[in-house]
């Protein structure tokens, strides 16, 4: 890539974007951060020579051209899990940013594009957050770019949205207070008039991890038009994994219990809400309830082999920053 590496970092402010930022810096790249609030950006970023932050949404006048200008790279991890008012949709920033993106890459002579996706997405998904990241990876692979895609399953950090409502709800501190919830289906096979619920399993990564694979993603020749599971080697149902949490957080409360939902009637229940414009008295969607019904599981050999990914175990990970959440 030359003497100068330069990559931008779209949605660098987020979850899995800061911690992209912050191993290309360790890694020697210059960084073009997208931030839409800079003192959010200050408070999430560390403050470095070779971090420049580019103000402004993806989507206004201008705004992607000028990421994008003398870069040599680009990570994209724009994503949201749920919809929220003031335009903050799927199609937005799953769609339409990723578009903008690609074009302003290619028009700037960017050289490698690496999309940060997720496990499970299929044009015909059972929620829009993985039908609009399906087609966000058609307009990736479609751009002419250079392009890698990465797929993380679950991902779990200590500014994780996921990781804070559990630790939320360990402590108490979150509805229902009096138990630790999650989502189950219906056992296969099992009786419809009695039937039996189970909970899906998750390998869950952690974001240090997928942030090292999207390093490696830019560095690596064999990375261009791949596509690469990101999951952790510990395959775990979601009461073990919350009573691990319960475990591990200061303060949690250890008398409470999991009980789970089935996901189904919760998503009705959110569509049901949503149509009355109170959808956002949940801390779920429609689509949350449904994709958690759903194994996130995958083996990453490809990615083990081609980019060196070799992640730690979920339980490891998290003892490391528990006493810190």
């Amino acid at each position: 890539m030359g003497a100068t590496r330069t990559a931008s970092v779209s949605g660098a402010t987020g979850f899995v974007g800061r911690s992209v930022v912050r191993a290309l810096l360790e890694r020697g790249w210059s960084v073009r951060a997208l931030v839409r609030d800079p003192s959010k950006a200050r408070a999430a970023l560390p403050a470095h020579e070779r971090l420049v932050f580019v103000e402004g949404d993806v989507l206004g006048p201008g705004v992607a051209d000028e990421l994008m200008r003398g870069s040599t790279a680009a990570v994209n991890c724009i994503g949201i899990i749920r919809e929220r008012p003031g335009g903050e949709t799927f199609r937005r920033l799953h769609v339409q940013a990723t578009r903008a993106l690609c074009e302003a890459a290619s028009g700037a002579g960017v050289r490698r594009f690496v999309q940060v996706s997720a496990l499970g997405v299929h044009e015909e998904g059972a929620a829009e957050y993985q039908r609009s990241k399906s087609e966000g990876e058609r307009i990736v692979r479609a751009s002419g770019l250079a392009w890698t895609i990465l797929r993380p399953g679950l991902i779990h950090g200590p500014a994780g949205e996921l990781t804070r409502q559990m630790r939320a709800w360990v402590s108490g501190r979150a509805a229902p207070f009096v138990f630790m919830p999650y989502f189950t289906r219906i056992v296969p096979g099992s009786s419809p008039l009695r039937p039996k619920f189970e909970s899906a399993r998750v390998q869950p990564v952690w974001v240090e991890d997928v942030a090292r694979a999207a390093c490696e993603a830019l560095d690596r020749e064999e990375a261009v038009g791949e596509v690469y599971n990101l999951t952790g080697p510990e395959t775990v149902t979601w009461p073990e994994m919350l009573v691990f949490v319960r475990e591990h957080v200061p303060d949690a409360k250890p008398g409470l219990r999991c009980v789970g939902l089935p996901a189904p009637i919760a998503a009705a229940k959110a569509r049901a809400l949503g149509a009355l414009g109170l959808g956002q008295l949940l801390p779920f969607d429609a689509g949350m309830a449904l994709m958690a019904q759903e194994d996130s599981v995958a083996a990453p050999h490809k990615a083990r082999t081609h980019l060196g990914f070799d992640p730690t175990p979920f339980r490891e990970a998290f003892a490391r920053y528990a006493g810190s959440m």
